[in-house]
């Protein structure tokens, strides 16, 4: 990202990052090892902040945070995750196991989709199904237009252009520390494009049984089981003109606002719809403005949900498919569909565009992003 974007990592200020679950015993050093291997200076410091859903969100938010007090110029914002790497878990054996019981290990990433407040995150996709009065073909109708969407995308060639491609066994050199290796799933030799995406018709999705009898939501149409890092630069005003002017480019998009707001545990699903409100009360925008919106498809009930509620055309939604057809790797959503939305409007001339997620314990988090050309 950094030789894409034509940006020095010398000249980074900060860096904020994003992951949530531990893919490795190591997960206490990936903020700071994420800098320090892409040759970030090491007097700059580095954290790890989290939002659930919401993180890569809350990176942006953060780094303009950072920028706006006058305390750095460039941050490099990182969200990744590795799901299929979330461990087995034990928490109460620290002190030793008890003679004949057995040993209380769970899958952590299966546990940490119940909040033990209220109810499973695929249980508040369920209520707001009900709420909203959203069937299952309703639902298995929309993941197969993601899928669909997902699959002419990278026929086209649209998503090869934020893709990265990372080699097996790559290695990243620090002077004078221990090398890092990059490590690919199976046979894998390179990783060059999403794996999930593939047709998969109505008829096929109905198929599938209901994660709970009677319920809408199945494997086929909530958010896949993914791996993923995503990266971006956000600079101030000044930097930014310093680096057109030497680059002849223009930035990808400007952060304008951002917005986090509350809602019910049981329905947090429909977290966009608040947040996106109030997105626009403070800009003073209103929903025809906005060209583009990628909100991400927790599942398919709950995007639906948030789709209803805000009266969102669909042509405007996600058009190159969601996270029902190419993941949600919680830490890295948030900054891959930030990127995406800005992408969308430099290609369509549009001037505003918004990234969203519900979050977890019930949350929603939404950002505003402008394409300055069209400014």
């Amino acid at each position: 990202m950094l030789a894409r974007g034509g940006v020095a990592a010398d000249g980074i200020d900060s860096v904020i990052t994003g992951n949530m679950a531990p893919g490795g015993f190591d997960q206490f050093y990936v903020a700071r090892h994420i800098g320090l291997y892409a040759g970030v200076p090491l007097e700059v410091p580095a954290i790890n902040v989290q939002r659930i859903c919401g993180t890569g969100f809350e990176l942006f938010r953060q780094a303009a945070e950072q920028i706006g007090s006058g305390a750095v110029q460039r941050a490099l914002v990182v969200g990744t995750e590795s799901m299929t790497r979330n461990p087995i878990a034990a928490f109460e054996h620290r002190q030793g196991f008890k003679l004949g019981v057995p040993p209380a290990f769970k899958d952590y990433m299966w546990e940490a989709l119940t909040d033990p407040a209220a109810v499973s995150m695929i249980v508040t996709a369920e209520n707001l199904a009900k709420k909203y009065g959203i069937t299952r073909e309703e639902v298995d109708a929309f993941a197969s237009l993601s899928f669909e969407r997902a699959v002419a995308a990278q026929a086209s060639g649209w998503l090869a252009g934020e893709i990265v491609p990372v080699q097996k066994n790559e290695v990243f050199e620090l002077t004078g520390y221990k090398p890092r290796r990059l490590r690919l799933s199976g046979k894998a030799e390179v990783a060059d494009r999403d794996t999930h995406p593939r047709i998969s018709p109505a008829e096929v999705l109905a198929r599938l049984r209901p994660v709970f009898d009677g319920g809408v939501q199945t494997g086929g149409n909530s958010s896949a089981l993914t791996d993923a890092a995503a990266a971006s630069v956000v600079a101030s005003g000044s930097a930014t003109r310093e680096w057109s002017q030497r680059t002849g480019r223009q930035p990808l998009g400007r952060v304008a606002a951002a917005a986090a707001v509350g809602v019910p545990p049981e329905i947090m699903g429909i977290g966009p719809a608040p947040a996106i409100r109030l997105l626009l009360e403070r800009t003073g925008l209103k929903l025809a403005d906005i060209a583009r919106f990628e909100i991400n498809e927790a599942q398919g009930a709950q995007t639906l949900a948030v789709q209803r509620e805000l009266g969102l055309d669909i042509g405007r939604l996600n058009v190159h498919g969601g996270a029902i057809a190419l993941g949600h790797p919680l830490a890295a959503t948030g900054v891959r569909l930030t990127i995406t939305v800005a992408r969308q409007l430099k290609a369509a001339g549009a001037r505003w565009g918004i990234s969203s997620a519900c979050v977890g314990g019930g949350q929603g988090i939404a950002l505003l992003i402008e394409n300055p050309e069209a400014a």
